[in-house]
């Protein structure tokens, strides 16, 4: 399938400059790019649509240029925002343009062995191209390149200028400026000849083809996506959106994977085309066979265990299934713990929660995991038959549990269906 129609299936294109860009990516080797900025020390899942987007691209063989915005972080885009936002001090700035870096590498590498093609991409800060343009050099490179009328006329400043109660710095006006220079930079130093963003963006992406265009006379293109949004209405980005993160410590792989395991069936045929690297004719066979039995919740499996999958590696996306299925699906649950190995434990004991044993009583012990309020609470949940040690359902309150650890190690507590504890030994 050509590109261009490839990338509307998927759903990654909304709208483009030309379509000769289209036989440039097809045959490989042209340079693109798109932005991240540093706001944090992680990417989130919003990012992940433009990584993704990158992500097929590269897979024709074009060179993915990732521009993290040092520079740029000091500034921030006006666009959807009602007010100035909080700029970060430089020592922070730096560090989250380092660990964002090593997300990259990250990732990358892994899907480069994964699908066994070469991956080809350069990381580059944008403070690289300001360090040494002085102000009024900017002004003569850039400025003079663009009307003042052009710049309000955009509807990320738009909007901020004609409503009353809200206001727009000069530093943000300026922002359009330093996005067409990236571009021009990138051109003039690496040959790119493509970036990508939202859709909502498109106004400050033809900046920099006007700039380029106007200083060298090249021709460069650029194409969106499409703004995403769930089936609630709710923008796929991190301040509109839930703020899954991309670092384990900020959003555990289990965390994620639950997140797409809920996901509405009305997304995710959407979602399965956009954020992993399934094919489309498989994508067609996952969704007719959640259609025949939608209670086993095909799609949101495969969805929540690709998705891990890429950002996290295999290991992480078993055992996050693993972990799933012992607590919403039947089936002999102690003999799944028993076949987990070592770093499967602990992130089970981790997700599930546990205590240590400490010679409790049976009602002390549910108590100390939480699982109970009181001795009443616990009495209660006994004589409803919703009391449970290793999945066997405890009838007497002065029941001997000493033998019953598990490789003599650990405890299962359960009370009712689906709220358990470990007790370690």
């Amino acid at each position: 399938m050509q590109l261009q129609n490839y990338l509307k299936e998927r759903g990654y294109l909304y709208q483009h400059s030309h379509e000769a860009i289209f036989e440039k990516l097809d045959k490989g080797w042209v340079g693109f790019y798109c932005w991240f900025d540093p706001t944090a020390d992680s990417l989130h899942m919003g990012n992940f649509i433009g990584f993704m987007t990158a992500v097929q691209l590269m897979l024709r063989g074009n060179k993915y240029y990732a521009l993290v915005w040092g520079a740029t972080g000091m500034v921030w885009d006006p666009g959807g925002k009602d007010a100035e936002r909080t700029f970060l001090d430089e020592e922070t700035l730096t560090y989250n343009v380092w660990a964002i870096k090593n997300q990259f590498e990250t990732i990358l590498a892994r899907l480069a062995q994964t699908t066994g093609k070469e991956l080809n991409f350069e990381i580059v800060n944008n403070l690289d191209f300001y360090k040494w343009v002085g102000y009024l050099d900017f002004l003569r490179e850039v400025g003079k390149y663009h009307t003042v009328n052009q710049m309000i006329a955009k509807d990320t400043v738009k909007k901020r200028i004609e409503d009353p109660t809200k206001s727009i710095s000069y530093t943000e006006f300026s922002y359009m400026l330093l996005q067409g220079f990236d571009y021009y930079c990138l051109n003039r130093d690496h040959g790119v000849e493509l970036q990508v963003w939202w859709q909502d963006q498109w106004g400050n992406l033809v900046t920099g083809i006007e700039l380029i265009r106007k200083k060298t006379e090249a021709e460069t293109y650029t194409f969106t996506w499409p703004l995403i949004t769930d089936a609630t209405g709710r923008k796929f980005g991190k301040s509109e959106w839930n703020a899954l993160f991309l670092d384990r410590n900020k959003t555990s792989p289990y965390d994620l994977y639950q997140y797409f395991m809920n996901a509405h069936d009305d997304d995710i045929e959407r979602y399965l085309k956009l954020l992993t690297l399934l094919e489309l004719n498989d994508i067609d066979d996952i969704v007719s066979e959640h259609k025949l039995s939608p209670e086993l919740r095909v799609w949101q499996k495969k969805l929540a265990y690709e998705v891990v999958n890429i950002i996290h590696g295999e290991s992480d996306a078993e055992s996050c299934q693993k972990i799933t299925e012992f607590l919403f699906w039947s089936g002999d649950k102690i003999e799944l713990l028993k076949g987990l190995n070592e770093d499967e434990f602990q992130i089970f004991f981790t997700e599930i929660g546990w205590i240590e044993y400490s010679d409790q009583n049976l009602f002390g012990m549910f108590i100390e995991s939480e699982l109970e309020q009181s001795g009443w609470t616990a009495r209660q949940t006994l004589s409803g038959g919703a009391m449970f040690i290793n999945e066997v359902k405890i009838e007497d309150g002065h029941y001997d549990f000493s033998g019953d650890f598990i490789n003599g190690s650990f405890l299962l507590l359960r009370k009712w269906k689906k709220n358990f504890r470990i007790v370690k030994k």
